[in-house]
């Protein structure tokens, strides 16, 4: 059996989830300030009546440190950045302790120019007495060869509580995304450690001893330890938990667009032929674009619970969150009150929700019925206009999925998914408004929490080799090998595979789901004079992100519609 949670920013979604299906499922509120509680209280509400030695894996996605970021509650970092000549390091500064040093080592790996230390040990003292706790180290190409970044983080010594070198996020080449993903991996790293510590907590009060996973941006999993080094490959957990728990449902040969509305934001996604697309370069968030590798996914600020404004005549809703709904002892009118008005929704206090859409009635000079319509149109219409602007955004690059490039292609939703617990009473309106058929999926108010238990472990590793010097490697990972100068890309690609297999089950993956595939290859002479004295290759290969095998969770089940009553016969119009 296996436990999948999905901690939101309003509700933490457990389930256990067993080879015959679904068995147990539970929605306790996010207590942000005790986690402990909240993670707790949904295992207890799961395994009641199960013993707990049965659970064999336990994997939570988070939006802890995405909404840390974006409200600019991340920490402050010391940067300690390494240049050299050509790109200089001032147009990337990033935060209020921002370090320029000398040292260089060129594309190939080589020294150029060493570091001194005493102008690292002076940067060492301020960072010290400014009271930072966490410091990035970046060097241009330590991809190539990270000597500078190690000798920095050992002249730093004592007085940190977490030092992140720049080549162990990531063996692509992108000195501004470095710079700005160690920082962010910085900042939120402190956030983090205080929700690995509830979550150690909770597991060992409740007796489980199965081992724990975190669902990472690429809708793969890390093991709980691994993503203490890296908490910035948590960015964007929840929206990979919603589109791998749509997944399995989604019609082969159709474009699905995925919306999961909660009650503050909506995760938005795009599968082609139930294969989530990919943002091959890294996330971009709070105007930092960055190497965490990603799924293409979007959070807009609306939810069942954003507040609802009038200006000039004019219904606005969010981007902000006030709490719950009037009718559920709110103090602002939402969109969920608007639902309660309109007969759509059952629950909450009707009385208070007709309350909240007489401000809007008073403000649009209508009644509060009449408010509500309006409140439950605006609401699905901004929603279709940001998953308009997402394909837009989309189609203007190049389209990857997971699994491949696709060349010249133009995404074009057929269909509509909607997860998430208001989902069932936007779908009719939302394929009204865009002409798509529109399926509320199985288990919609857990379904992310489904997708987190049944994501496989996924990595991916670069390995250079540079014959001329004599050596394989891949920094990120810290692995170094001597070549001869016959060495071929067919060697370096077999050693990237087993390396990748053999980080991949250090990280939790069992044999049956490492799925490998060669992302890249690239290979060059070096010529001087008129002689070749060596080759360099390039060999980037993955764990690709997908299902584990052996659960299945009722994937036949039918899914509920909108009010298109026959939704495979009805002639598509685009999100137009």
């Amino acid at each position: 059996m296996i436990i999948g949670l999905d901690v939101g920013g309003t509700h933490t979604d457990v389930v256990l989830v067993g080879k015959e299906g679904l068995i147990n499922q539970a929605k306790v509120p996010t207590e942000k300030t005790n986690l402990f509680d909240t993670i707790i209280s949904g295992l207890q509400r799961v395994t009641q009546g199960i013993r707990v030695e049965v659970i064999e894996r336990l994997v939570l996605s988070t939006t802890l440190t995405t909404n840390a970021i974006l409200e600019g509650k991340g920490e402050p970092v010391g940067m300690i950045v390494a240049g050299g000549p050509g790109l200089n390091p001032e147009l990337f500064r990033i935060g209020n302790h921002y370090y320029p040093v000398s040292g260089y080592i060129d594309h190939r790996g080589r020294e150029v120019q060493p570091i001194n230390p005493s102008e690292i040990e002076t940067i060492a003292s301020k960072l010290r007495a400014d009271g930072i706790k966490s410091v990035g180290v970046v060097g241009k190409f330590s991809v190539r060869n990270p000597v500078h970044e190690n000798q920095i983080i050992k002249k730093l010594s004592n007085g940190f509580d977490y030092v992140l070198a720049g080549h162990r996020v990531s063996g692509n080449l992108n000195f501004p995304r470095r710079i700005a993903t160690v920082f962010l991996n910085a900042s939120v790293q402190g956030i983090y450690k205080s929700f690995f510590l509830a979550i150690q907590k909770s597991i060992a009060t409740m007796g489980i001893k199965a081992p724990i996973y975190v669902l990472k941006a690429d809708g793969g999993t890390m093991s709980l330890e691994a993503s203490m080094n890296f908490p910035g490959q948590t960015i964007f957990s929840g929206p990979a938990a919603s589109i791998m728990g749509a997944l399995s449902y989604a019609n082969p040969r159709v474009e699905t667009l995925v919306l999961d509305i909660g009650g503050t934001t909506t995760d938005m996604g795009i599968l082609i032929d139930r294969v989530p697309l990919l943002e091959p370069l890294g996330i971009e968030i709070g105007g930092l674009r960055t190497l965490v590798r990603s799924l293409n996914t979007e959070s807009i600020a609306l939810g069942g619970d954003s507040v609802v404004r009038v200006k000039e005549g004019h219904i606005f809703i969010g981007p902000d969150r006030e709490g719950p709904a009037m009718a559920f002892g709110g103090s602002v009118p939402t969109p969920t009150d608007a639902l309660i008005v309109l007969g759509i929704m059952k629950e909450g206090d009707p009385l208070r929700a007709e309350k909240a859409m007489a401000f809007i009635g008073e403000a649009l000079g209508c009644d509060p019925i009449s408010a509500a319509r309006e409140v439950y149109t605006a609401f699905c219409h901004m929603l279709l206009g940001a998953a308009r602007a997402m394909v837009e955004r989309i189609n203007q690059r190049p389209v990857y999925t997971i699994r491949e490039f696709l060349d010249a292609y133009r995404v074009e939703p057929q269909e509509i998914f909607i997860i998430g617990g208001p989902a069932p009473y936007f779908a009719p309106k939302l394929s009204e408004m865009s002409g798509l058929p529109t399926r509320v999926v199985p288990y919609h108010e857990v379904v992310n929490a489904i997708g987190a238990a049944l994501s496989r472990t996924t990595c991916e590793l670069t390995l250079f080799v540079d014959t001329e010097r004599g050596i394989a490697s891949a920094p990120e990972d810290g692995f170094y090998k001597p070549v001869g100068s016959n060495f071929s890309i067919d060697e370096a690609r077999d050693l990237a595979v087993s390396l990748l297999v053999q980080k991949a089950q250090n990280e939790g993956a069992s044999s049956e789901n490492i799925e490998t595939e060669v992302v890249e290859e690239l290979q060059f002479n070096m010529v001087r004079g008129f002689y070749t004295t060596g080759k360099n290759i390039r060999v980037k290969v993955q764990v690709k992100p997908g299902l584990i095998n052996g659960y299945r969770v009722e994937l036949s089940k039918e899914l509920s519609l909108g009010d298109v009553s026959n939704p495979m016969t009805v002639n598509p119009r685009r999100l137009e």
